[in-house]
């Protein structure tokens, strides 16, 4: 499948091809592409990257480095902040947040640690074809929210990634796949361990894309809502009225 890469993902363009121009891997990776290929307008855009962040500062000198650890640049590109980030492989998640360690490695294996299919693609700016590993394409046009690989290690390694399944079904009108459903009930109390500022921003982008009333079910219905709100299963039953 190939692309049609719309005015706004220039500065993300431009910043690809200078480092393949240096002789690097650079693909436009993540949401931009799940919205591009679904006919939605990307709010931002993201790169990947074969270069460490060692090699990207010398063609990048200007680079934020915070988040360099975990091999992840910020540079400004024609007034537009995009993330560059090295190919990796992530160790264990002891504290169900943030890697214990990252190793850089390949795009195939970048994309294998992601959380959900639809966000898992790749796109070669200079091609403009769609890269797939783990059958997002499918997924995006079946309207799918899945997991990859077993959805219990993805929900693991970051537990906020089960309010983002939720999302995601949310505001795509998706059906979460059989098994990342299951895992999700199995762990969805869970959530309480998520810091509440995290848990804030995925819940208002919930609440804040009308009608609403599905997510919040589903949320109820995997036990993330009596850890984040239990005032909200107060009003089960409740009678509204008519105007609501």
């Amino acid at each position: 499948m190939k692309l049609e890469l719309p005015e706004d993902s220039r500065p993300a363009v431009a910043v690809s091809k200078k480092i393949q121009d240096a002789g690097g891997e650079a693909y436009l990776i993540g949401g931009c592409v799940r919205d591009l290929c679904a006919g939605r307008v990307p709010k931002d855009y993201d790169v990947a990257t074969s270069w460490s962040p060692d090699q990207l500062l010398e063609i990048f000198p200007d680079a934020n480095l915070t988040g360099k650890s975990f091999g992840v640049l910020r540079v400004n590109c024609f007034k537009t902040e995009i993330e560059i980030a090295t190919f990796r492989k992530d160790g264990p998640y002891s504290d169900g947040r943030h890697p214990d360690f990252v190793e850089f490695t390949n795009l195939k294996e970048d994309i294998k640690r992601r959380d959900f299919t639809i966000n898992a693609l790749a796109v070669d700016p200079t091609t403009c074809e769609v890269i797939d590993y783990v059958d997002g394409l499918t997924d995006l046009k079946n309207g799918i929210v899945r997991a990859v690989g077993k959805a219990e290690d993805r929900f693991t390694e970051d537990k906020l990634r089960l309010i983002r399944a939720v999302r995601f079904a949310h505001i795509m009108n998706f059906e979460i796949e059989e098994t990342t459903l299951l895992a999700l009930k199995k762990m969805g109390p869970e959530i309480g361990d998520v810091a509440f500022e995290r848990l804030f921003e995925e819940f208002t982008k919930i609440i804040t894309q009308p009608p609403c009333s599905r997510a919040l079910k589903m949320m109820d219905n995997c036990g993330m809502m009596k850890m984040m709100l239990p005032e909200f299963l107060k009003l089960k039953g409740v009678e509204q009225p008519p105007e609501f």
